[in-house]
């Protein structure tokens, strides 16, 4: 059970220490016992490797920390995938960073570890970021090889995007810290360049034992594939050095000499506060889902200076769109309004529901953003499309389609927040991860789901009462309400954006006040990708 669970009426303050509790306990990995085995032989964990590479008092913007979170509980666990990934500076160069975390399961690669680190390689590509691998891994998780090594999403894919990302003219450079054993040896050899930390540093295609069983041949792992055997004798490896500090250094004085390329031109100004303080945010925002609230409010106290610039603020008023700028950065935003309006007709709309003027008016704003080159950032809090008879005749789906295809189509790099509710296609409309938004991440107040959990648990109370009946078993009411609270109860699990998290559907949870700074670091990693295509909607009716 999240924490969300926990607590029957949390409040925003209950959340958030739910939530720092949670990050504290991933940070561990293994646990301490783990890490203090690793600093025995010499080691750096993951993230210290990280903290020590990174330039001081820059940012790093961690992707995927709760990933595999409550997952292969039988297997003892795999905190944040075994991978640490993210976006950081190194000698004032912006990159993303993949390292093994050896603390769990000896940096082994589960299935969720596979998407991860897939993920960390399509934000790389997306944003023409160079990439550094900090290896130190036991290979595939053999138990779990049926789900990791053969599709298209699996292992392998990662070797692929190797090759791409070369051939793309992306920089990328691997320390092997560790070991690195069978097809994950390719990874750090199809890089640009490959450096290995004598004595902890290991990597061949099978290890000792394996080539006794395989070939008879007696030998140990050091003079199979150690630093001095890769970088004196195969030529394998490029350089070794002798202590984890070392290697790293080495890698800043490469990125302080790396070469720089045209950029996409997004604008930006002089960096100015927000609209509003952390706390004056935080408690601008319901904790409980059904309290109508004004998402105007929440926008202009993201933007620098409160200074928004609404876009056809009479018409479609259940979306917001307009513009503004985010530590400096040009952007558009769309976001659902969640208070009840009134339309030109006098007629009261429920908020965070999309009709069809709020979708023709969403589609056309997102036209204008690719013509001006500005990214777009999509606030969702949204119960779905406007239903109903009226709404049919209305022509929703027509114009629904008209702002999924706008979104879709958009060249513009896009962002997405789930602050509150992001049910069925409004999920889509507003940008899920179905349509490449270049980051996504959660508030702790999300829920993620076809329906809400009310509407989804009754309906499938219904669907199971009926079966039951049908083979002849009577339900009494009792009954009926046992089930209904288990179904609830699960249900409830999956809406936590922590389950979302756990499988990737979004690349964190974050305390809200952080949202300025992701904003920022997607459009200055989405910079260096300068914009090559031209925005079409396609064919589609008006």
């Amino acid at each position: 059970m999240t924490p969300t669970n926990k607590l029957p009426n949390p409040s925003m303050d209950d959340l958030l220490q739910a939530l720092q509790a949670k990050y504290d306990q991933v940070k561990l990995g293994g646990g301490i016992k783990r890490i203090e085995k690793e600093h025995e032989k010499g080691k750096l964990t993951a993230r210290e490797r990280i903290d020590y590479l990174c330039d001081k008092e820059t940012e790093f913007l961690e992707i995927g920390a709760f990933v595999a979170d409550g997952m292969y509980e039988e297997e003892g666990g795999c905190p944040s995938a075994g991978v640490v990934t993210g976006i950081g500076y190194v000698s004032g160069r912006m990159c993303v960073i993949v390292a093994n975390d050896a603390t769990v399961k000896a940096g082994a690669w589960f299935p969720m570890t596979a998407k991860k680190n897939l993920r960390a390689q399509e934000i790389a590509m997306e944003n023409r970021l160079p990439v550094i691998y900090l290896v130190d891994s036991a290979g595939v998780f053999l138990p779990k090889q049926n789900e990791i090594f053969p599709d298209k999403e699996h292992f392998g894919r990662q070797f692929r995007n190797n090759a791409k990302m070369s051939a793309m003219g992306i920089v990328q450079v691997a320390a092997i810290m560790g070991s690195c054993v069978a097809g994950g040896a390719y990874l750090p050899i199809m890089s640009d360049e490959a450096m290995i930390v004598d004595k902890t540093g290991s990597i061949f295609l099978a290890g000792s034992y394996l080539v006794k069983s395989a070939i008879g041949e007696t030998i140990d792992n050091e003079t199979l594939g150690g630093a001095t055997t890769h970088c004196e004798i195969s030529g394998v490896t490029d350089n070794k050095y002798d202590t984890d500090q070392d290697c790293l250094d080495a890698i800043r004085r490469i990125f302080d000499k790396l070469g720089h390329n045209p950029k996409a031109g997004f604008d930006r100004a002089e960096l100015q506060k927000p609209g509003m303080e952390g706390r004056e945010l935080i408690a601008s925002f319901p904790v409980d889902r059904v309290k109508p609230y004004d998402m105007l409010q929440i926008v202009k106290g993201l933007v620098d200076a409160g200074d928004f610039d609404e876009y056809k603020e009479e018409y479609g008023k259940t979306l917001i769109c307009g513009t503004g700028r985010i530590e400096g950065w040009a952007v558009g935003i769309v976001a659902n309004q969640r208070k009840i309006v009134k339309n030109a007709h006098g007629e009261m709309q429920m908020g965070g529901v999309i009709y069809s003027d709020s979708a023709d008016k969403a589609a056309r704003f997102i036209m204008n953003c690719n013509q001006r080159k500005i990214p777009l950032v999509f606030l969702q809090d949204v119960s779905g499309f406007m239903v109903g008879s009226k709404a049919e005749h209305g022509g929703i789906i027509k114009d629904g389609a008209k702002m999924v295809n706008a979104m879709a189509n958009s060249v513009v790099p896009k962002f997405t927040f789930i602050l509150g509710n992001s049910y069925g296609a409004g999920n889509y409309a507003m940008c899920g991860k179905a349509y490449d938004p270049r980051l996504i991440y959660s508030w702790p107040t999300a829920q993620m789901a076809v329906m809400s959990g009310a509407a989804a648990a009754n309906t499938l109370l219904q669907i199971k009462v009926s079966g039951l009946k049908k083979q002849g078993k009577v339900i009494s009411p009792e009954d009926e309400q046992r089930l209904l609270g288990e179904i609830t109860s699960k249900y409830n699990e999956e809406l936590s954006p922590y389950y979302a998290a756990s499988r990737l559907w979004v690349d964190g949870v974050i305390d809200p006040r952080e949202t300025r700074k992701v904003i920022s670091m997607g459009i200055e990693a989405a910079n260096h990708a300068p914009i090559t295509e031209r925005f079409n909607v396609g064919v589609i009716q008006t």
